[in-house]
């Protein structure tokens, strides 16, 4: 008997794709922050010094030569920022502040003009403001300190301001391609048809990737076009069911819809414990004999429980999740299971390791 997979819940299309020549751009910069409370940089940080007296020149402050501008309240830090998609000239965004030296601390500082480049090595922004900083850190004489969160990164809100505008196609072309987040043949084909059925026999695909729309020439009727286009409610294609594994933190992610085949599996765990001691041996008295210590080692092997357990066939993610949880499986335990069925070809679904 075939038993009827569920249906995928139907998304809205902005979910699903993003609009090829609307999309962010990345920012970046380096500039000092100053007015830190003696919290900045350390004379071992030589750019950081080299800033200062670079910025001092241009205001006419000429240092000796071969001088070195010894502040700790300077701190030399990198400024990022993302260029939202469409922003015009005047327009504010916030900027992120991080610390490229040995600062302890950015609270209390604010950052100088800084320009903000792009990959093509163009300035685009400018950011200036005080830095906002959610961590502190603090230290006694003796050594001892406490650090709450980073204190040293913060954040400017709309920090910095937009000077020069990117350009896109967006409004030229005679075609808006939408590019799927999840590449699917199913869901690809699910968006030309339901474009198609809304507004005509407007969209095409040559892959799973992407989807091309004709859009109107007038700009404002695009814009409107695209509105309605992006609420478009759309069924996803069925997905392969995944697990993934995270072996620095021990964390697993079984997806909904995850099956095994009929599979028996037995997990133990082998243990050595090699504990060192010293034994000590002391002569008689009057014996002439001298103190003598010796090594004594003791070796043990725990081979675990090495319990068996058995998956009937087609089991659903709760039923995994039920056997593993009676066990007191730890998420290594998981791994090692998961992956060992999947070498069996017992699991049907993929395992992706991050």
């Amino acid at each position: 008997m075939l038993s009827a997979l569920p249906a995928q819940a139907a998304q809205v299309l902005r979910n699903l794709v993003s609009i090829e020549g609307v999309r962010e751009n990345p920012l970046v910069g380096y500039g000092i922050v100053v007015g830190l409370n003696g919290s900045g940089d350390s004379t071992q940080v030589k750019f950081a010094s080299q800033s200062v007296v670079n910025m001092l020149k241009q205001f006419g402050v000429k240092m000796p030569d071969g001088a070195d501008a010894k502040s700790k309240n300077v701190a030399a830090v990198m400024v990022s920022a993302v260029f939202p998609p469409g922003y015009r000239r005047g327009q504010p965004i916030d900027v992120t502040v991080s610390s490229l030296g040995d600062a302890k601390s950015l609270r209390g500082g604010s950052l100088l003009l800084t320009p903000l480049r792009a990959a093509d090595n163009e300035t685009y922004a400018l950011a200036q403001g005080n830095v906002v900083v959610g961590g502190l850190s603090a230290a006694g004489k003796s050594g001892s300190s406490v650090t709450v969160n980073t204190p040293t990164t913060g954040r400017i809100p709309n920090g910095a301001m937009i000077e020069r505008e990117i350009a896109t196609d967006f409004s030229t072309n005679a075609t808006v391609r939408l590019s799927l987040k999840r590449p699917s043949f199913e869901t690809a084909t699910n968006i030309v048809d339901s474009i198609n059925k809304k507004f005509g026999n407007v969209a095409s695909t040559d892959d799973a990737t992407s989807i091309a729309v004709i859009a109107p020439e007038n700009p404002t009727q695009r814009v409107a076009f695209m509105a309605k286009l992006e609420g478009l409610a759309i069924e996803q294609g069925q997905e392969n069911p995944k697990v993934v594994f995270n072996s620095r933190t021990g964390t697993v992610v079984i997806a909904e819809g995850l099956r095994v085949k009929a599979a028996a599996v037995t997990h133990g765990s082998l243990k050595v414990v090699i504990s060192e001691s010293s034994k000590v041996s002391q002569p008689g008295p009057l014996s002439g004999g001298r103190t003598a210590v010796t090594p004594n080692s003791a070796v043990s092997v725990d081979q675990g429980s090495g319990q068996m357990f058995k998956w009937p066939a087609g089991a659903k993610l709760q039923s995994i999740i039920d056997v593993v949880n009676s066990l007191g499986a730890t998420p290594d335990d998981i791994m090692a299971i998961l992956q060992a069925l999947d070498q069996a070809g017992a699991i049907e679904g993929e395992l992706v390791v991050i």
